[in-house]
């Protein structure tokens, strides 16, 4: 797998000198910066040589891609690329056996961001609420403002946990007017996990009628025997949506492909919101994703090998970090980091976005090991420049 994949075993420092002769301040990754800097998602910027020169540490995806049964799969359904119609390629049955639910549960979608989208548009109408731990994946809550329903965001706990009770208070204080709970477990950007004791002590601390959207984006890098998913709260019937997505595991991340899980009654309000627009090739190459664990096996093995790795040198030089259980990692920078983003884009490195309240805080995606030696290497130039008076 790894020699497919040409990826690096060497260790996590042993490549700085060569780092240092790629993250300079040339003119390609200036120029890549201007144009880039504040546009969130980097899509169509700038010319794909330069694209493909940053280190791409900032969104969370899968640096090595789809493995090479995904890659084939894709490629075998090409010829449907010019159909409206084409075979069935079997996704949802797949679904069904790998999770043990049946057809009726399973929602598909663009991207597991289609479905946080239509859950806030099934549920959040007619000025309901969202509940919702702050800060948490903010797509739902931006689109809970857009829908001109208000957010009851609770603070996460002083070790960066989600605070179930206080969820539970806020759902209780609120029943009437809640619309949908939403948890993300691991959550981003801390990537802290809830821990399967708690989803049971929120689901059973709320009324039983209101649904509770669990996000699991990252739940394939999680390496804690006190997480579960919650799939299991699907097929006993509880009120409950399980959002998963492609995009991590198996690096499909451009192509758009995410699914939900949930009761029948729930899955038909929020099948009229999908827009219908996942596309043939990726619909294969999901099936083959699904089948092929040893791909995952890999992924999951070496990212949590680099995000140790990359925590721990930054421990080692003074810097605190976030116990993470995704494929990203949160440090404390001690300042504000919004100011600093652009300097690490200077030098070919793309970083997180602010996540207020976090605001001195950084989250770095876990990429290839010479992404993490350039983002060391950058860390090290950005923080010995003094700070701006805007940062200030």
């Amino acid at each position: 797998m790894a020699a497919r994949r040409g990826v690096s075993r060497r260790g996590f420092v042993g490549g700085v000198a060569t780092a240092l002769g790629t993250i300079g301040l040339g003119p390609t990754a200036e120029a890549w910066a201007r144009r880039s800097r504040g546009s969130g998602y980097p899509f169509e910027t700038g010319p794909e040589d330069e694209y493909d020169a940053m280190a791409k540490l900032a969104n969370n995806e899968n640096p090595y891609g789809p493995p090479e049964s995904v890659v084939k799969a894709i490629t075998r359904a090409m010829k449907y690329s010019n159909r409206y119609g084409y075979p069935d390629s079997g996704l949802t049955e797949e679904l069904t056996k790998h999770h043990g639910v049946k057809a009726e549960q399973v929602l598909l979608a663009a991207g597991s961001g289609e479905i946080l989208n239509m859950t806030c548009t099934t549920f959040l109408r007619d000025g309901k609420l969202l509940v919702g731990s702050d800060p948490s994946y903010n797509i739902l809550y931006s689109r809970a403002t857009n829908l001109k329903s208000d957010v009851v965001r609770v603070p996460l706990l002083p070790d960066f946990r989600q605070d179930i009770p206080a969820l539970i208070r806020a759902t209780r204080q609120n029943y009437r007017d809640v619309g949908v709970v939403y948890l993300c477990n691991p959550n981003n950007p801390t990537g802290r996990l809830v821990t399967k004791d708690e989803v049971r002590q929120l689901l059973d601390g709320i009324p039983e009628d209101i649904p509770v959207l669990i996000d699991e984006a990252y739940h394939h890098f999680v390496d804690d025997p006190s997480y579960a998913t919650s799939v299991p709260y699907v097929i006993e019937g509880r009120q409950v949506i399980v959002a998963r997505t492609f995009s991590k595991i198996s690096g499909l991340a451009g192509m758009r492909l995410g699914y939900a899980l949930a009761p029948r009654n729930l899955v038909q309000r929020m099948r009229p919101w999908g827009t219908g627009t996942i596309n043939a090739l990726v619909r294969y190459g999901g099936v083959a994703a699904l089948r092929d664990t040893d791909a995952q096996a890999w992924v999951k093995k070496v990212t949590i090998e680099q995000r140790g790795k990359a925590m721990q040198a930054l421990r080692a030089s003074g810097y605190e970090t976030i116990p993470s259980d995704a494929n990203f990692f949160m440090v404390n920078l001690r300042r504000p980091v919004a100011p600093l983003i652009d300097e690490f884009e200077k030098k070919g490195v793309l970083v997180g976005r602010p996540f207020p309240p976090l605001n001195d805080h950084l989250r770095v995606s876990v990429g290839t090991p010479d992404e993490m030696d350039r983002f060391m290497v950058a860390l090290k130039a950005v923080m010995a420049t003094r700070p701006s008076a805007r940062a200030g």
